[in-house]
């Protein structure tokens, strides 16, 4: 069930980037992110009033450091989109967001089968290549610092969501969510990005953002079996469905290397069902 929900997660991840992608080819990147934060916010919002829970002081607090890294790494994903360095910035964003939650869990005890480790060593290469795209010359140090800074934040949301506890209901969700969109907003500023949703369709990123959040919440749900190692290097396998619906969809080419990272993708989630 573990892998399951995860997997489940994944897509939904992936559904989430592919909208957010169309909607940001149109207008600001920053304002698609908001737009998505608050969408995704509002709407975990209204399932926690309705589902309840009981949410204690440690567990919002986990909440909210899920909700800077959340921002963080939306942040930097997107600086890294919108100025054309996504063949470096995605491949080490996803690698570090798998990563971070792997030491997280093993440091807190968890022990996954030997099998399962194996598809967590092929599922590293796997994200980096089908995340990989075509670039010519040199991506520069700066797409480095955007990849390794987005998949710190996104390897934070994960570790820390997975520490909430399950009587907590969806709160600390909402609380990631609303916190996530002030550390955009804070990070753009800063930048001096536009990121106020001016154009009627940056609002379709609402769209990408009830994905998003359905995602987390699947993430959230999948963790609490104890199992953040193998959850987080799962759902980190998005990039996956997101290279097979541009494919599919808008009839993107597939390179080589991303049709390599498709089945690694696949054997990696195969050998840690099987784990």
């Amino acid at each position: 069930m573990t892998v399951l929900l995860s997997l489940l997660a994944a897509a939904s991840y992936g559904l989430s980037d592919f909208v957010g992608g169309l909607v940001s080819r149109q207008v600001s990147p920053w304002a698609v992110a908001l737009a998505s934060q608050i969408g995704g916010g509002a709407a975990v919002l209204t399932v926690a009033l309705s589902v309840g829970g009981d949410p204690a002081a440690a567990d919002l607090w986990w909440g909210a450091a899920a909700g800077v890294g959340n921002g963080v790494g939306t942040a930097f994903l997107y600086r890294g989109l919108s100025s054309g360095r996504m063949g470096v910035v995605a491949p080490v964003s996803g690698v570090a967001a798998a990563l971070v939650p792997v030491v997280v869990g093993v440091s807190s005890g968890e022990r996954p089968a030997a099998v399962a480790w194996l598809g967590i060593a092929v599922a590293l290469p796997a994200i980096w290549l089908v995340s990989r795209q075509p670039t010519s010359g040199s991506p520069g140090p700066s797409g480095l610092l955007d990849g390794v800074l987005g998949g710190l934040g996104f390897g934070t949301l994960f570790a820390a969501l997975a520490q909430v506890d399950e009587g907590a209901g969806f709160l600390p969700l909402a609380l990631n969510q609303a916190l996530g969109a002030l550390v955009i907003v804070a990070i753009a500023s800063t930048l001096r990005a536009p990121w106020l949703p001016r154009q009627p369709r940056a609002a379709l990123g609402a769209v990408s953002g009830l994905l998003g959040a359905a995602a987390t919440g699947l993430f959230m749900v999948a963790t609490r079996g104890e199992q953040l190692t193998i959850s987080a290097v799962v759902v980190s396998l998005y990039p996956a469905f997101t290279v097979v619906l541009a494919a599919l969809v808008l009839r993107e080419h597939v390179h080589r290397a991303q049709a390599v990272g498709l089945g690694l993708c696949a054997a990696a989630v195969t050998l840690v069902a099987v784990g």
